[in-house]
């Protein structure tokens, strides 16, 4: 049964706010009244997707604060407590290691992207033919390693992930599995100032070699198969709480790929909200628009070549959410229809 809102049915009221606000609409809204704390990735390539989401519970009637940007570990300890409502930036499996943080307390919702999300091990093209480079045990040599060392201590330089990461647990463990301690260093500063010093290498004509993800902006100037190559690992290893995922490392038609299927050592990922629990209890809306909303791959990395090409300030993101949002109303507009019928029955 559906509850009569002014004149016409919740789920009419929020389509219609979306397109024209009115007062006495939105303070009937299953959101009226009501805050959210959000919260956002460290990694500024989920800002985007997480503003549409905030957009999305807007239009519900919610208040959202500014997100918090917050490392792994912090966020998911506080969603459980309930100091944070919610954030878009889950990746799992890569973020099972911290389920004994979050699972009493919150839980994954819907999903962003449902696979797609690669991960994996990437080195420039020429480097790549010129020495037949196609794994990473091919950096146990130490001949290999000294292409891509840059400060001459006999390691190859590999861009990696800062601390706090799900993907550093993962490097790290791989440096061990694959016996690469003594030839390859992890750098694990800032990952954008790291990998915008390997894009100028390479437009040096230097050899490069790092760790990323999709969606992201490095393979959107840096083009696999093109600028650079995915190479594979030795043999799938994984961290401990990731191990029922190593039959999954396997990846078919990987553009770029050294082979195919690509060995990456990676599983596919999945891009998903998690939100606290007793907050999903309280707010039916809000639970129905995260299973709702899904924003295509394509387009995450669309926005992220912008914000690289210099578009990155808060505002400029925020922009590209509300354009992104235009170009999709009447999507946008059935996902926060439905979440509002969901609050009515």
């Amino acid at each position: 049964m559906q509850l009569k809102i002014a004149g016409a049915t919740a789920l009419a009221a929020a389509a219609a706010l979306a397109v024209t606000p009115d007062l006495a609409v939105a303070e009937t809204l299953p959101g009226a009244g009501r805050s959210i704390e959000a919260a956002r990735a460290t990694w500024d390539t989920g800002w985007f997707h997480a503003e549409v989401y905030n957009k999305a519970l807007e239009a519900l009637g919610y208040e959202v604060s500014r997100p918090r940007s917050l490392t792994n570990p912090i966020f998911y300890t506080a969603v459980a407590q309930g100091d944070i409502d919610f954030w878009t930036n889950g990746w799992f499996p890569i973020h099972d290691t911290y389920r004994d943080d979050f699972e009493y307390g919150a839980e994954l919702v819907g999903y962003v992207a449902k696979g797609g999300a690669l991960n994996g091990y990437l080195i420039d093209k020429a480097t790549a033919d010129a020495h037949g480079i196609t794994n990473l045990e091919d950096f146990q040599r130490p001949e290999i390693a000294a292409l891509f060392d840059g400060d001459g201590d006999g390691k190859a330089e590999l861009v990696a992930c800062p601390p706090g990461w799900g993907c550093e647990l993962t490097i790290e463990h791989q440096l061990d599995a694959y016996d690469l301690r003594t030839t390859v260093e992890p750098i694990k500063a800032d990952y954008n100032a790291a990998m915008a010093s390997a894009l100028g290498r390479y437009q040096d004509g230097e050899p490069i070699f790092f760790y990323t993800w999709t969606p992201n902006w490095t393979v959107g100037i840096l083009k696999p198969g093109v600028d650079v190559v995915w190479i594979e690992v030795p043999f799938p290893s994984l961290p401990p709480d990731q191990t029922d995922y190593m039959d999954l490392t396997t990846v078919p038609d990987v553009e770029g790929c050294v082979d195919n299927p690509c060995e990456m050592g990676w599983p596919v990922q999945d891009i998903r909200p998690v939100a606290n629990s007793d907050f999903l209890a309280a707010n039916p809306a809000a639970r129905r628009l995260f299973e709702v909303i899904t924003i295509p791959l394509a387009d995450i990395f669309e926005q992220n070549a912008k914000m690289f090409r210099g578009e990155d300030r808060p505002e400029d993101i925020i922009g590209h959410a509300e354009g992104w949002i235009a170009d999709n109303q009447a999507l946008f507009d059935s996902w926060v229809a439905e979440a509002a019928a969901a609050a009515a029955e």
